[in-house]
């Protein structure tokens, strides 16, 4: 397998799949840029050896083909900002103007590609079916996306020398762009550099954790974190489990949770994982307390109070300091840290205490020599609110990818690279 260090870029154009779906204000402006700050280190690598570069990516979610306000072409003043180099656009993926542009680059130069999702053969998925369409119907028109979609992926193969994925955050999508494209380039297919550092980072957690190792999982929900769990618990010393899934856990043993979120369905399973925790002498550690408000907003009321034991009314929205004191004490202890899902509604100052106490003693036990991953969507978020990111061994970009490798799942686009 290449890779981007080893590779020769020379006279070559090469196409790369970054995340470049970032948050836009009302005026189109980019609000949050980390992003695209993540894909320059590998656009640089390529324009630097003498190759040039055309850029894909997708946007939101477009439901009906082109929409403004879905535009990459938004996004053109922060990446020429970023990457100190003029940066061309084809407005439309799959049009003469993309490959007359792409054709006519020449060392040095970048190009920028419409939104792949302008297309539903990106994601392979039919668009526009009526709400009564039989399973007849969507078979055929599933089908049809299908048999275009090995089309498309081919006209976007055919604007490139060599393809580089180096985004980590799609990775675990089947899409034209993020594995199909890598069957056009038997020996011209690599990782970028993000790619490279989250495989690495994750790796180096997953498969060789120094001891002892402690998996941090906050997040509202016990059902979205099954698998999760179940995998973490066969490599990790420690588990912090908080968040809303606390009150699953409470309630199936017996605790009274007040308007706390809660999912009965979901009781078998958690009494199961404290069994295999037992079993497999994994130091489950669950909020001891929580602070409890009469309603979901900053300024409701709140009280402290034993997280199996909430009054009629009031529901959990963040840990206690009982339970700070003993999550401070498991992570201060760690030489290996993951963390996945705040433990507490962050976004709001009352109730952010508990996550900022957690970033705080991850943050002190990363200076003490510990290695430390944060990932997911919202830790990241949360992380960056409380300026910490850099303070940290690595935050991973990937939400729903990093979650399906730590799950032990084979994402689509990793795969397609190292076969």
């Amino acid at each position: 397998m290449a890779t981007i260090d080893s590779y020769d870029f020379k006279g070559k154009r090469a196409i790369i799949r970054v995340d470049f779906n970032v948050p836009l204000n009302e005026k189109g402006e980019v609000t949050d840029d980390t992003r695209i700050r993540a894909a320059i280190p590998t656009i640089k690598k390529v324009l630097d050896e003498g190759g040039s570069v055309i850029l894909m990516s997708h946007l939101g979610r477009p439901k009906k083909g082109p929409e403004d306000k879905f535009s990459l072409r938004h996004i053109i003043p922060t990446v020429e900002k970023r990457l100190g180099v003029k940066v061309d656009f084809a407005d439309d993926c799959m049009g003469a103007d993309a490959a007359s542009k792409a054709a006519a680059l020449k060392p040095g130069q970048v190009l920028l590609l419409e939104n792949l999702r302008f297309y539903a053969e990106e994601e392979g998925k039919p668009r526009g079916l009526a709400e009564d369409a039989t399973d007849e119907e969507k078979a055929a028109a599933k089908k049809a996306v299908k048999a275009s979609q090995k089309e498309f992926t081919k006209k976007l193969a055919s604007y490139a020398d060599c393809y580089i994925n180096d985004a980590f955050g799609t990775a675990h999508r089947a899409h034209a762009s993020t594995a199909l494209i890598a069957e056009y380039f038997p020996n011209d297919k690599m990782f970028g550099y993000l790619m490279e550092g989250e495989l690495k980072a994750i790796d180096k957690v997953l498969q060789n954790p120094a001891k002892p190792f402690t998996a941090i999982l906050g997040g509202s929900k016990v059902s979205t974190k099954i698998s999760v769990i179940e995998n973490l618990m066969k490599r990790v010393d420690n588990l912090i489990l908080g968040g809303g899934m606390t009150y699953t856990f409470k309630a199936a043993l017996g605790g009274k949770v007040g308007q706390s979120i809660c999912e009965p369905d979901q009781f078998d399973t958690a009494l199961n994982i404290l069994k295999q925790a037992k079993e497999l002498g994994v130091n489950l550690v669950l909020a001891e307390d929580a602070v409890a408000a009469d309603a979901f907003s900053n300024d409701a009321n709140t009280q402290v109070c034993p997280s199996d034991n909430i009054p009629d009314g009031w529901e959990g929205l963040d840990v206690g300091p009982k339970a700070i004191d003993a999550f401070d004490k498991v992570i201060g202890e760690s030489k290996t840290i993951l963390w996945n899902g705040p433990v507490g509604v962050f976004e709001m100052d009352t109730f952010a205490k508990g996550s900022r106490a957690i970033a705080d003693s991850v943050v002190a036990a990363t200076a003490k020599g510990a290695y430390s991953l944060i990932g997911g969507g919202d830790t990241v978020a949360c992380i960056n609110k409380f300026g910490l990111a850099d303070k940290v061994s690595y935050v991973s970009t990937g939400g729903g990818a990093l979650l399906e490798y730590m799950e032990g799942i084979e994402l689509p686009g990793v795969a397609a690279i190292r076969k």
